[in-house]
Formats: C-alpha cells, sequence, structure tokens
C-alpha cells in the first residue's frame, strides 16, 4: 500500500464494554444501529464492524441479533457499506461464534490473531479499570478461519502486537489462510503494543506480503481511545487505511464527545483529505479488501 491509494475508512459502531451512561450516541436497538449506519455512510465510512447487542445494550452473541442488526443496516444503507462482524469475546465458545458467521454471512469478520493480557489502567487511580486474558489460542484461529474460508467471508486479522503479526506466516504455509491478506493493528490496549507511530511502521514492516512473494496485503490502524487521532494520522502518512467509531474512542480531537459514529468518521474523512488522500468509495474498498461486489437489489 502507498499514499496514492484510496482510504478505507471504517467505523466499530458499538462494541461491547461502553454503555449509554459513558456516551449517550452507543446504539443499542437495530434501528438506532441502523440511524448510526446512515450516519456514517453519509459521512463517508464504508465499512461497518458490528457487535451485536440486545435491545438493553447487554452484548449478545446470538444469530438472532446479529440478524436483526444487519438487516436493519441493509435496509437503510443497502448495499453501500460492507457489513463486518466481530468473532472475539472471552468465554463464547467458538462454535456459538460460528453459528452467527454461518446463518448472517457478513463480508468481513474480524479474526483475532493471539492471547494476550487485555487491559485498561488508570494513571489517576494507580490500578487497573479493568484486566482479563483474552484467550485466542492456534486451534481456535484455525477453526474460525476454516469457516471463514467455507462461507466465503474474508477475515480481517485484528494484531494487537508485532507477535501476532508473526502468527499470518504458519498460517499461509499451511494453506489455511489465502492472500491477499487484511490486516488492522490494534493499539492502545495495556498488555498489547504501545501506541507510537514507530511501533505502527515496525507492526507494518512485519505483515507478509509482496516481499514474501505474496499478494500485497490491505492494511489499516485501530487506535484505542486518546492516541486514536494520533495514529490515524500516522497510518494516513505511512498509507494505510483507518478505523473509528465508539467501539474504540468517545473523543473528537478537541475533547468533545463526539454524538455520533458520524461525527468521528467526519473527522477521519477530513484528516485523509487535509494530507492529500481520498477515501476509498464502498466498491473501491471491495476490491481492495478482495471481496466480491454485491449485486444491488431492484428497486
Amino acid at each position: 500500500m502507498s499514499v496514492e491509494d484510496p482510504v478505507v475508512i471504517t467505523c466499530s459502531i458499538s462494541g461491547a464494554i461502553a454503555n449509554r451512561e459513558q456516551c449517550p450516541a452507543i446504539p443499542y436497538t437495530p434501528a438506532e444501529y441502523a440511524a448510526e449506519a446512515r450516519r456514517i455512510v453519509d459521512e463517508g465510512g464504508v465499512m461497518i464492524h458490528i457487535h451485536a447487542r440486545k435491545v438493553d445494550g447487554t452484548p449478545s452473541y446470538e444469530v438472532e441479533d446479529f440478524q436483526a442488526i444487519t438487516e436493519a443496516i441493509r435496509d437503510e444503507v443497502g448495499d453501500d457499506v460492507i457489513v463486518n462482524f466481530s468473532t472475539g469475546t472471552i468465554g463464547v465458545p467458538v462454535e456459538k461464534r460460528i453459528a452467527y458467521l454461518r446463518e448472517c454471512r457478513p463480508e468481513v469478520a474480524a479474526l483475532n490473531m493471539g492471547s494476550m493480557n487485555y487491559a485498561k489502567y488508570s494513571r489517576s487511580r494507580k490500578d487497573f479499570v479493568f484486566k482479563m486474558v483474552f484467550t485466542n489460542p492456534f486451534d481456535e484461529i484455525v477453526e474460525l478461519l476454516e469457516a471463514m474460508n467455507e462461507l466465503g467471508i474474508k477475515p480481517e486479522h485484528e494484531c494487537f502486537d508485532v507477535g501476532h503479526v508473526g502468527s499470518l506466516a504458519p498460517l499461509i504455509d499451511m494453506g489455511v489462510l489465502k492472500t491477499p491478506l487484511h490486516v488492522d493493528c490494534v493499539m492502545g490496549v495495556v498488555g498489547g503494543i504501545p501506541p507510537t507511530a514507530r511501533n505502527l511502521a515496525a507492526m507494518v514492516d512485519n505483515i507478509p506480503g509482496a516481499a514474501d512473494g505474496l499478494a500485497g496485503a490491505h492494511w489499516g490502524v485501530i487506535g484505542i481511545s486518546r492516541d486514536q487521532w494520533m495514529l490515524v494520522s500516522a497510518a494516513l502518512t505511512l498509507g494505510g487505511s483507518i478505523r473509528v467509531g465508539l467501539e474504540d474512542n468517545l473523543y473528537l480531537p478537541d475533547g468533545e464527545m463526539a454524538r455520533s459514529n458520524g461525527e468521528l468518521i467526519a473527522k477521519a474523512r477530513k484528516m485523509t483529505e487535509d494530507v492529500g488522500r481520498r477515501p476509498a468509495t464502498v466498491s473501491e474498498a471491495r476490491a481492495m479488501l478482495a471481496v466480491p461486489q454485491r449485486e444491488r437489489s431492484a428497486a
């Protein structure tokens, strides 16, 4: 990838951790997801990363909740967005995660590439806000990847450290992972790689691609919390794509809380344009990610 390439702007619409006490704009119901999807698309977002919730905001891993949210988004914006499902969670069996992929058939699904401590630390409290072990063993990675291959779903490899990037090569060699790759560097989680531009460049340098005799990889950055906008800037300068959204960060660069995902996407689009790059259209994004173009339904 280079700065000549258009930028795929993705929105992580809700996540599974933050709630409306922290940010009133986080969607809970399918109708609220759809309204946010419209704002995202109108501001230039071309992919939406979905964690399902029940109407009371409780995180859900049930087929019916993923289905209802996806249908509401498609009813609102049609094929003008790529639908991307999360498969990352703690304590939910792989079989349950594969079930909602099988029934709903998203175009893309996130695949976490390694186990790690996963935490948020408060300097003011001198303590962790939360801390857990995020377990993603190779057996589960391969099982999810084989299901995605069977279902025609493009994996998005979420890498929280350089070692996670290094885990891609064995899967390619096994033949279970097909190129070109779609890799996102997740930065800003305590337990993962520290969020700096130099570390982002190091992660990107380790992604298997043309230098290894493979089809070139598409990559982007997922910046968590206050470091997000600095990392967006770094990725744009290095030639990558970007993700923003209320899962990752609730605030605009000036410290004001976002009133919608659309506000975050609008800022990301402006930053893209300000550095002389161009947001990708949804058709371009599908081509860049090697995701089949969707046939538009007749009016």
